[in-house]
């Protein structure tokens, strides 16, 4: 006999460890994640050489993105959490003066987090500590491709509240869907669209809500009054950092007519300059790509451009491996693929625009909308495009930053997905809201209570009129309206009202 999908161990034991974590402080739970990123920072050779046998990334972008980041990210939630889930006071209208309002966050339950390959640390990471600060119990799915197996149990072994809370479940697609339809109380999915859109089609008819951070397209807008050597150089690397294996990646970098062709000569040096290797000491600046079927991705997108006339500068694979060398790509179209599909590693298409107009055209003709970055000294025109561009994130003068700051949420519109991870709005969404009205105990019987009568619409019509009324008398038309149905409230019901 088949067993419920309710009844899956791993959801019956993440159930019974939220259950227990409710009645627990904040404070307790702050400890510790507290001790939890003591452990990491005291263990980052070790973390750092265990994501780079899962993934083939330079142990510089290992130790930087991966380690500092989500060190950084527990430092600010463990400060920003007291305030964040703290009791909320809210404004109380005229009309129902003498009463409280709050607002509660309280934990969701179980919170299934499902995360890729990309960046198998950090995304699990900064889910499952808002999550646990939050008051919830986690089940994390990691990427069957960098399962980092034991390393997280590793961790939180010896802490007892995030021991319990904590379930890893390793396997492919099929145990993820097998999660989902146990129905767990939210689920947190990065990674590509297509899984997105699968994901959500399994849990829409469970009501399951879903955070999704999906694919992106970033674009870069360089305009002419930039400093050259800065701009390339945050080029290289918002293109190419992890061998261009992140979803805030520069997809489309758009530089302006007049400093194009410094641009693209500047950036092909650059480019030839970069060491490509594996297992690497710290000195190189690309590591490998993470699977075969994205190297395979990456190929059929440079064959493609350069079938429909498209110059190809660097790329190809290096014999044997999944080392890619870095490309950078001109004469590009819109028909081309690496102009419609998210590439997803170490490639650069460079293209022009004339004004701002086109600028913001060009960058918002994309399905995706997750980050992109402005470029010029002048900072009310880069702010003026920043606002027209249709992204759930801007740097300005910078690439990739906006991630940076744990304080700010992260996510993005359109096939980019939705909902927001990190900072106050990525905390909270960790929360369902409890809204709580507070009144006094007394034998005061409301206005807008039974009976109704003839007077009492009367007097409510006053009272509108006095409450949402303007001039100088409309507040003493409302006190008056407001003083008489009360008396009247406190009497029963007249043959003749």
């Amino acid at each position: 006999m088949n067993m419920p999908l309710e009844m899956d161990p791993a959801l019956m034991h993440a159930r019974a460890a939220a259950d227990a974590l409710r009645a627990v402080p904040l404070r307790e739970r702050l400890d510790e994640l507290h001790q939890l990123m003591d452990r990491i920072r005291d263990r980052q050779e070790d973390i750092v050489a265990r994501i780079m046998a899962d993934t083939g990334k330079s142990r510089t972008d290992a130790l930087v993105s991966e380690i500092m980041g989500v060190l950084d990210y527990l430092h600010w939630l463990i400060k920003a959490a007291p305030g964040a889930l703290s009791e909320e006071k809210v404004a109380t209208p005229l009309a129902l003066m003498g009463k409280k309002s709050r607002v509660w966050y309280e934990p969701v339950g179980v919170v299934l987090v499902i995360t890729p390959w990309n960046y198998p640390f950090h995304i699990a990471m900064t889910a499952i500590a808002p999550a646990f600060a939050a008051g919830n119990a986690v089940i994390l799915k990691p990427s069957e491709h960098t399962p980092l197996a034991g390393l997280f149990e590793e961790l939180v072994d010896g802490l007892p509240l995030l021991s319990r809370a904590l379930r890893v479940e390793q396997g492919d697609g099929a145990r993820a869907e097998t999660l989902i339809a146990a129905r767990p109380d939210k689920i947190c999915f990065t990674g590509s669209t297509r899984t997105g859109q699968r994901i959500l089609a399994q849990a829409a008819p469970l009501l399951v809500p879903v955070e999704l951070e999906l694919g992106g397209k970033d674009a870069m807008l360089v305009f002419d009054d930039v400093n050259l050597s800065r701009t390339c150089a945050g080029a290289l690397w918002g293109a190419l950092t992890n061998a261009g294996q992140s979803c805030t990646a520069v997809e489309r970098l758009y530089v302006q007519d007049v400093i194009y062709d410094e641009v693209v000569a500047r950036l092909r040096a650059g480019i030839d300059a970069l060491v490509v290797n594996t297992g690497d000491d710290g000195d190189a600046d690309l590591g490998a790509m993470t699977t075969d079927f994205q190297c395979e991705i990456v190929e059929r997108h440079l064959a493609d451009a350069r079938a429909k006339g498209a110059t190809v500068h660097g790329g190809g694979r290096v014999a044997g491996t999944r080392l890619l060398r870095p490309a950078l790509v001109t004469g590009v179209t819109k028909d081309m693929l690496l102009m419609q599909e998210e590439t997803f590693g170490p490639v650069l298409p460079v293209l022009r625009f004339r004004d701002e107009q086109d600028a913001v055209a060009q960058a918002n003709d994309s399905v995706f909308g997750l980050s992109a970055s402005v470029w010029s000294k002048d900072i009310e025109r880069a702010r003026r495009v920043a606002a027209a561009l249709r992204v759930g994130a801007v740097s300005i003068n910078n690439v990739m930053l906006t991630e940076g700051n744990p304080a700010l949420p992260f996510g993005g519109t359109g096939q980019s997905g939705y909902g927001r991870v990190k900072g106050i709005e990525g905390l909270r969404a960790m929360t369902r809201s409890k809204a709580v009205l507070i009144d006094s105990q007394s034998k005061k019987i409301e206005a807008n209570w039974y009976p109704y009568t003839r007077a009492k619409y009367r007097l409510f019509g006053e009272l509108i009129g006095g409450l949402f009324g303007r001039g100088p008398g409309a507040l003493l038309r409302f006190a008056r309206a407001g003083l008489k149905l009360e008396s009247l409230a406190q009497k029963p019901r007249h043959p003749d009202a």
